[in-house]
């Protein structure tokens, strides 16, 4: 147990001496770069503010905590906070004392990014090099089975409580001491148990020096969030609603941003695209179709239409099948290349949609014979937030036509996911991720 202590610490203290030598090497590097040397002391006074900087920044938002290092991208993106933080700090420093013959601004800016890049190269390494080791556990965890069968792999941690003598009793010395030695050196302890023990042992649980837990299976089919306290009873928290007002403000801010700078490029494709649609077949250029929205509300989404005119499917009573008589042969390019989706930036505008998100979805669809949510009834929960352009289901190559139960559930699974875990960096990785799949087997 004391073996994974110290590792954990050994990779949390590499972190910290790795991130600071990428930017001692960053500024060093990029001054021999700007300046054709190390003149004068450009670098050394950047280096000298910054790195302090960094530290308090970093170890303030736990950049160098195991579970960032086990996280590639959540601990690069905490580095990346604490890099740029610290170097807001260091120019407005470099503002307020004037030190202007001593600040090389080519120097600073090639050198946050050569910094930066060290950081992801190094910690992207770091990952693969201890990636056996993480994946065998780093926590120590106590499982305490009272009277309950054990599961199948129940770990290295787990021991039969009734086994062993163990029994949460505050009134007995010895057994209290017996659960604190078992519990010494430990992460965490869970404890399974009958429900009629779970107070004995919450009360038991609560005289030790590490975080403790009972698991209390008939909780699980509420799906909770989390526990919270109301009037004084204990409460489960079920849906926290909509993003919070800030992220609301940051990702819709993010779309504003991104479709406003893509306009420019995409209205001279869509007068393209739209021209041969008019060659190709008769009828309009676009297909508006109702789909589910934000709090299971319908709005109008767009798309190039790729279907007959005749043969549109305003309801998606019929899905989409390889070589479907319906799609014109432009449509068929449309569709493999995910063009007839680059409309819906409009949604986005009109703030219908966001450029990430859980794909919206009509009234009529279906996975096999049933409709989306009598497959599972968790899928009415994706629409806590707005439908996307693309999502997480994207990414992993969940899309195309649900031909069979099981292919809904694993887009709803991700998008589930994606609801609860949200941040602007799994919006920006989505995006870049979204290139990769354009071009997939199940788009047509």
């Amino acid at each position: 147990m004391k073996g994974l202590k110290r590792f954990r610490s050994m990779l949390s203290m590499w972190s910290v001496l790795t991130d600071t030598a990428s930017i001692i090497v960053g500024f060093y590097a990029a001054s021999a770069l700007y300046l054709g040397g190390v003149v004068g002391d450009h670098a050394s006074n950047m280096v000298a503010v910054c790195v302090p900087l960094f530290l308090i920044f970093s170890l303030s938002n736990n950049a160098h905590n195991t579970r960032k290092v086990d996280n590639l991208w959540s601990g690069i993106g905490a580095a990346t906070g604490a890099l740029v933080m610290a170097a807001s700090s260091l120019l407005l420093i470099a503002f307020f004392l004037k030190v202007g013959a001593e600040f090389s601004r080519g120097v600073f800016f090639f050198g946050v990014l050569l910094s930066l890049g060290g950081i992801v190269v190094v910690r992207a390494v770091t990952r693969a090099f201890v990636a056996n080791r993480i994946d065998q556990g780093i926590y120590s965890i106590l499982c305490v089975y009272d009277g309950v069968p054990m599961g199948p792999n129940p770990g290295s941690g787990a021991i039969d409580a009734r086994a062993m003598g163990l029994h949460p009793d505050l009134s007995s010395a010895v057994g209290i001491n017996r659960l604190g030695m078992l519990a010494k050196g430990m992460d965490r302890v869970v404890v399974h148990c009958a429900p009629q023990a779970r107070q004995a042992w919450a009360m038991a649980l609560k005289t030790l020096d590490v975080r403790c837990e009972i698991v209390v299976p008939e909780l699980d089919h509420f799906a909770a969030l989390s526990i919270s306290r109301r009037a004084g009873h204990t409460s489960l928290l079920l849906n926290s609603g909509r993003l919070a007002w800030n992220h609301q403000l940051v990702k819709r801010g993010f779309d504003l941003v991104l479709s406003l700078a893509a306009m420019p490029f995409l209205l001279p494709l869509f007068a393209f695209v739209g021209i041969l649609i008019k060659l190709d077949s008769k009828g309009p250029v676009f297909f508006r179709q109702e789909r589910i929205g934000l709090g299971n509300r319908p709005f109008m989404i767009w798309k190039f239409r790729t279907m007959r005119t005749e043969m549109c499917d305003a309801n998606a009573s019929r899905l989409t099948s390889r070589n479907d008589d319906r799609v014109t042969r432009l449509g068929n390019v449309l569709r493999k290349t995910s063009i007839d989706e680059l409309p819906q930036i409009i949604n986005v505008l009109l703030g219908d949609m966001s450029l990430v998100g859980p794909r919206p979805h009509a009234l009529g669809a279906r996975a096999g014979a049933l409709l989306y949510w009598d497959v599972d009834e968790r899928y009415w929960e994706r629409h806590v937030v707005k439908p996307g352009l693309t999502g997480l289901a994207q990414v992993r190559g969940f899309r195309g036509a649900t031909e069979i139960e099981e292919d809904l559930s694993m887009r709803l699974q991700s998008d589930l996911e994606y609801v609860t875990t949200w941040s602007l960096r799994s919006d920006i990785r989505i995006l870049l991720g979204t290139v990769t799949v354009l071009f997939h087997k199940n788009a047509f």
